[in-house]
């Protein structure tokens, strides 16, 4: 299909909320996913290279875990029935001891036990495990304990209790984390199929732009915005084409937004996107596609643009574009409350979203109704150990050291007036983020 894919036209109007813009985003993505035959891009990896990678099938265990009944502790093995006795206190013969790995246990009988170590197998017999420091050991090679302090089954994991043969062990679409790659590793999976990495180009846009290898002049800036961008994007594992610093005219866009489309599977830019006489971006992209939406009733980053470049041939998808603000924060924040997911889901990932946090507020906040606010702030614990969060400070979208300074985002939605000091408020933690 040549056609550019079109968000839904009802989401042309001035200000979309978060939530709309976000829906607006999701679909596009999945038309895009449709032509693009994502599922078809996939690799075989070894297990060590696939930590933040995107499972593309679901992984069914190969054996069962644990393989066999085994001792969660070490202590003491024994049938239960031993514990169905009028006597508060019971007295356990000692026949044998059990290490984890080994093959062969000993049969035990009424009244016996077998001394066992953590993971070792259960002995055919037995059925429960008494801690060692719930016992008394006499010199005869008894064991004594009181009858109350287990009961029967206790202190045993069973076979395929964790993973049965089979039966799905990591789902497909998870972004593999260091657990999933020892419990792939833990299965005897030597190597997993993931989704080819998606290519995404970023580029900055501004005549006042200033490359750190030049001399700062005065009314230049140094353009840091490529650099956070290059962060975000790769720690999130994806391949990036860095087509530095663009100028503010018409034929420089359009070049770098063709040349780019030709490269990759998403354009991200930051710059060019206000309504000012030089921001040509929303031009360029009309005449190369389609735009998505342009208003967002948020703080910071109120002007986003949002769509697709034209296929550059029948048989390739649309390149998907993200047009971001120009301020530093602006950039970051509309890149993980819009982008970030994105990205992902075009990638195959299932449950990319961000977990929010519900902490209360330390001071007063001022907030203005009818837009979401992603402030930054500080989490931490007062002398209680009690969480809280606080405001950096100035909330400026060009104050970058405020990002640097803060650990979360405090999310103030929609509909959220001022808070005040104990309001709870929702916090987006950065950790694993920036």
């Amino acid at each position: 299909m040549n056609k550019p894919v079109n968000a839904n036209q009802e989401f042309q109007s001035d200000f979309l909320s978060v939530t709309e813009a976000r829906n607006a985003i999701s679909t596009l993505i999945q038309d895009i996913q449709l032509q693009a035959k994502r599922s078809d891009a996939i690799e075989k990896l070894p297990l060590k290279q696939c930590l933040g990678r995107i499972l593309a099938n679901d992984i069914l265990s190969p054996i069962n875990v644990p393989a066999t009944d085994n001792s969660a502790m070490d202590g003491f093995a024994f049938n239960s029935k031993d514990l169905k006795t009028d006597r508060e206190q019971i007295h356990l013969r000692i026949v044998g001891t059990v290490y984890a790995g080994q093959t062969s246990v000993p049969p035990t009988q009424a009244s016996e036990c077998i001394k066992i170590m953590t993971g070792a197998m259960m002995p055919p017999d037995c059925d429960t495990v008494i801690p060692q420091e719930f016992t008394q050991l006499s010199d005869e090679g008894l064991i004594t304990f009181a009858k109350h302090t287990v009961r029967a089954g206790e202190n045993r994991r069973l076979r395929g209790e964790d993973l049965q043969a089979d039966k799905p062990a990591i789902q497909q679409g998870r972004i593999l984390k260091a657990s999933d790659i020892g419990l792939a590793a833990s299965l005897g999976i030597a190597e997993l199929g993931v989704y080819q990495r998606i290519k995404v180009a970023i580029l900055s846009s501004g005549d006042e732009l200033c490359d750190m290898s030049e001399p700062l002049v005065p009314g230049k800036i140094y353009d840091s915005n490529r650099f956070s961008l290059h962060a975000c994007l790769s720690r999130l594992g994806f391949e990036i084409i860095d087509c530095g610093i663009v100028r503010d005219t018409p034929e420089d866009l359009r070049h770098a937004f063709t040349l780019a489309s030709q490269k990759a599977d998403v354009i991200i830019s930051s710059g060019g996107v206000s309504v000012g006489e030089a921001d040509f971006t929303k031009q360029i992209m009309d005449e190369l596609g389609e735009v998505g939406f342009w208003k967002i009733a948020m703080r910071p980053g109120r002007p986003m643009a949002f769509g697709s470049l034209k296929p550059i041939s029948p048989k390739t998808s649309p390149t998907v574009f993200f047009g971001l603000p120009g301020n530093p924060v602006a950039v970051m924040v509309t890149f993980y409350q819009f982008v970030r997911n994105a990205l992902l889901q075009l990638n195959g990932a299932l449950k990319p979203e961000i977990p929010l946090v519900l902490v209360q507020s330390a001071e007063a906040i001022r907030k203005k109704s009818g837009r979401t606010e992603f402030q930054r702030g500080v989490l931490f614990r007062d002398s209680e150990g009690k969480l809280f969060v606080k405001s950096t400070g100035s909330q400026g979208a060009g104050i970058l050291r405020s990002m640097s300074e803060a650990n979360c985002f405090m999310i103030l939605h929609h509909d959220q007036g001022n808070i005040a000091p104990g309001d709870w408020v929702d916090v987006e933690i950065f950790d694993g983020l920036l």
